[in-house]
């Protein structure tokens, strides 16, 4: 058994030949710092993203139920079947109201990019919220989706049916309008209209972290208020709350029965709506990003492979440079354990320092692509700075077996003979 001053020694000397090459070390393990750097930043992405996504969902609530004509979740080329299929309408939504398992039921229009041309701009007093959202929704809305009321109130069901001139107001649209200012009472102008603002919306969590998402730059009407503004549309949104998140697939059943028979879909036909929920839409997320993240995780990985390579290349021209001294080594009773074990722990030492050098990369390149680029989170998880530490070690360990293994074989006479 190797005895504890041999180990020692053996280790001062893989230690000590790093040490008297630091310009050949430090390019050695390059390969190995830029590929744990990499997998560091993309792993954080990756979870930042994740991270933002999962709390963006919390915010709807577990026990929500979406309705629409189209199904969002398909990707590619709709069919002619969807293409043609008939939209939800407010009638609908109100024929939901009273089902066993339901709790509230809203239903919502929303005009995107409604600043196209400068036609939809909001203005007050001179000053603009570009790229606002312009929304109709009923006065449900705020018990389906609990949605952060900061100031003032939710329109309600008479200034629905009366066709109220009054608007709420997301965070970012009321900050470009009033500033610090107290926006309850004033009145924006809307394509030509003046609206009275009644209430304000707190900020509701960004996918984007540090990004502002265009959900916040929203302004909200009554949705019959909305409609006479923009008859021209008519795909509804419809949102449903159950009475709890166990009933939801009786809510789902009984919601589907209810449209299936006013949208006269037979028996044999499939629905011509789409039902979904937060669950499966963070299914559909899950399945996107990991796919694109072990994609992005087998490209940064590359660079340990690059890594190993390069030490494995270095510690092979170490052993032909060094085959004197192990010559030496051996015949003054060195054995092949001590040769082997030797030049193993060379090649794991240096990919272990290439691997504290890529975790403190990695930790400043978390730290700086926020700052640089705010929408884009980045969170640092320590299972990817044990996993790309303890990668740099393993490549090491791989890389630097055969040449230790050369090495131990090497046959002392003619090691000592060699120039």
């Amino acid at each position: 058994m190797m005895r504890q001053s041999e180990l020692g020694e053996i280790v001062h000397m893989a230690t000590e030949t790093i040490r008297n090459n630091k310009m050949r070390s430090g390019l050695t393990v390059l390969g190995i710092v830029i590929g744990v750097a990499v997998v560091i930043g993309v792993s954080s992405i990756g979870r930042g993203l994740d991270d933002n996504v999962r709390d963006r969902f919390a915010t709807v609530g577990a026990n929500v139920i979406f309705a629409f004509h189209l199904d969002p979740l398909t990707f590619g080329r709709m069919s002619e079947e969807m293409r043609t299929r008939k939209e939800l309408t407010m009638e609908d939504a109100e024929a939901l109201q009273d089902l066993p398992h339901v709790q509230a039921v809203s239903a919502l229009l929303r005009l995107f990019n409604p600043n196209v041309g400068g036609t939809y701009t909001v203005k007050y007093e001179g000053r603009k919220a570009a790229n606002t959202i312009l929304e109709g929704n009923t006065s449900s809305m705020l018990e389906v989706e609990d949605l952060p009321l900061a100031e003032g109130r939710w329109f309600s069901a008479f200034d629905d049916e009366h066709r109220s001139a009054v608007v709420v107001l997301c965070s970012d649209t009321s900050e470009e309008l009033f500033g610090n200012q107290n926006p309850l009472g004033k009145e924006v102008t809307i394509e030509g209209r003046l609206f009275e603002v009644i209430g304000t919306l707190g900020p509701i969590q960004s996918v984007f972290s540090g990004g502002k998402d265009p959900i916040n730059n929203r302004v909200i009407f009554p949705l019959r208020t909305f409609k006479a503004m923009h008859p021209e549309l008519k795909q509804h949104f419809i949102v449903v709350k159950a009475t709890s998140h166990d009933a939801m697939p009786k809510a789902m059943d009984e919601i589907r029965e209810v449209l299936r028979r006013r949208r006269k879909v037979p028996f044999d036909k499939p629905d011509n709506f789409s039902l979904f929920t937060i669950e499966s839409v963070t299914e559909v997320w899950n399945q996107i990003t990991g796919g694109l993240f072990i994609g992005m995780f087998a490209i940064s990985s590359v660079g340990l492979v690059v890594g190993g390579v390069g030490v494995m290349n270095i510690m092979l021209v170490s052993v032909t440079e060094r085959t004197r001294e192990i010559g030496v080594r051996k015949a003054i009773g060195a054995c092949r354990a001590d040769i082997l074990l030797q030049f193993t722990l060379e090649a794991v030492f240096l990919t272990a320092i290439g691997g504290v050098v890529g975790v403190t990369v990695g930790g400043f390149l978390v730290w700086a692509i926020p700052a640089v680029w705010p929408s884009l989170p980045a969170h640092m998880s320590m299972f990817w700075v044990i996993l790309g530490f303890s990668s740099a070690g393993a490549v090491g360990l791989v890389s630097g077996i055969y040449p230790a293994w050369k090495a131990a074989n090497l046959d002392p006479i003619e090691s000592l003979r060699y120039e």
